[in-house]
């Protein structure tokens, strides 16, 4: 008999395959105020953290009501280039339904904004396999701190270590890993081999079946 388990969820880049898109947008605002960072400081500086956490890092320092129009200004502009896109990673859905057929309960920790929640949970269909959401309202240190994991885990009244992260970004396996969550990471934004200190590493959900989920837990 295998103690119960969940899942989190990671949103960008493991729900759905947006960071081409946050890149683009990023890569535009940026543009905007004068500033060119390159696909490495994207990685290293950007990706997996909150706007609250790397727009004053670029900027300095701002008022909170400066940050604030900056963050929005940018997310607005990524949902307008995603919204003609918006799909489920691939074999999302039937992983989910997989979960739920099996009482496997399920949660989305994100460093993303809630109207970025809302706004992919809405254009996939796939709000009601989550009950637990965590962004980035609900956190105060961003990934690769673990809190968001910490407290996913927590809302899930689960200890960490019976809870399995899914992570597309190097500062999320972190996060992760600090939490004591054993932790699946998905190729749509880093190599396999970049992905190393992940227990399991997939390049979409069609390969990950219950089995290995299991075998992660004993």
């Amino acid at each position: 008999m295998h103690k119960p388990f969940a899942v989190i969820f990671d949103m960008d880049g493991v729900i759905v395959d947006t960071n081409p898109f946050h890149k683009e947008t990023i890569n535009q605002f940026c543009k905007k105020y004068g500033f060119k960072l390159t696909d490495e400081e994207l990685r290293t500086k950007i990706y997996g953290r909150t706007n609250h956490e790397w727009i004053p890092a670029l900027f300095g320092t701002l008022t909170q009501e400066e940050l604030e129009a900056y963050a929005f200004e940018k997310e607005q502009m990524f949902r307008e280039a995603y919204a003609a896109h918006i799909k489920p990673v691939e074999g999302l859905v039937a992983f989910l339904d997989m979960l739920m057929q099996n009482n496997i309960p399920r949660s989305i920790a994100t460093s993303a904004p809630r109207a970025n929640v809302d706004f992919v949970l809405n254009g996939t269909g796939i709000g009601k396999y989550f009950d637990i959401i965590l962004d980035e309202s609900m956190v105060t240190h961003g990934k690769p701190h673990p809190e968001v994991y910490i407290k996913s885990a927590k809302a899930l009244n689960l200890p960490n270590a019976q809870c399995i992260v899914i992570e597309d970004s190097l500062s999320g396996i972190q996060a992760g890993k600090a939490a004591g969550s054993k932790v699946i990471g998905i190729t749509t934004t880093h190599t396999p081999e970049e992905m190393s200190a992940t227990d399991l590493v997939i390049g979409n959900f069609n390969s990950l079946s219950l089995d290995q989920l299991k075998a992660l837990m004993d």
